[in-house]
């Protein structure tokens, strides 16, 4: 497990598992919403977020967190793992819902951005993150049964569904 790649849903955990992966595997973490969002939450233009993910991913070993399709072709074909974070939308909601409100009361700086999440925007905006998880939930799970199910003869593919298993699978030995 040199080159993992940790999906699902915003909110699902994502970050807090490559973390604690990191830390046993000796691996650096690749934050792709670091890549891809500049200030004022402008996404950089195509070209430069590939630059930015190949860059990034020409080590040897890494995690890269996030599910962005315009890098997909680059992330999982370097995969050795795939680490897909399945949890119910109620359970990605609560987790989302207490993130959310944590960092707008916090004024948590986001990847070194300047960006920060506001309880208007989350709850008062057609851009709000909560939103954005309801309206993709059940597109990613769909669209990620299928590319997991292409992709499991030649890489190791986790499903995890549960908070439990996400757990027991963040303090398992590595592969």
């Amino acid at each position: 497990m040199q080159r993992v790649v940790v999906f699902g849903t915003t909110g699902s955990g994502k970050s807090w598992l490559a973390d604690r992966l990191a830390v046993k595997a000796g691996l650096h973490v690749v934050e792709l919403d670091a890549l891809f969002w500049g200030r004022d939450w402008q996404p950089a233009p195509p070209d430069l977020f590939r630059h930015r993910v190949e860059r990034e991913t020409s080590a040897e070993g890494w995690i890269v967190v996030g599910n962005y399709g315009q890098v997909r072709d680059l992330t999982w074909r370097a995969a050795d793992t795939l680490v897909w974070l399945d949890l119910p939308l109620p359970v990605v909601m609560a987790q989302l819902l207490r993130r959310t409100i944590r960092r707008a009361t916090t004024g948590e700086e986001l990847w070194g951005t300047g960006n920060r999440e506001t309880l208007r925007n989350a709850f008062l905006s057609r851009h709000s993150i909560l939103l954005w998880a309801l309206k993709t939930h059940a597109k990613n799970r769909q669209r990620f049964e299928i590319e997991c199910g292409l992709l499991a003869k030649d890489k190791r593919v986790v499903r995890l569904r549960s908070r439990r298993e996400i757990a027991a699978f963040a303090s398992s030995p590595l592969p």
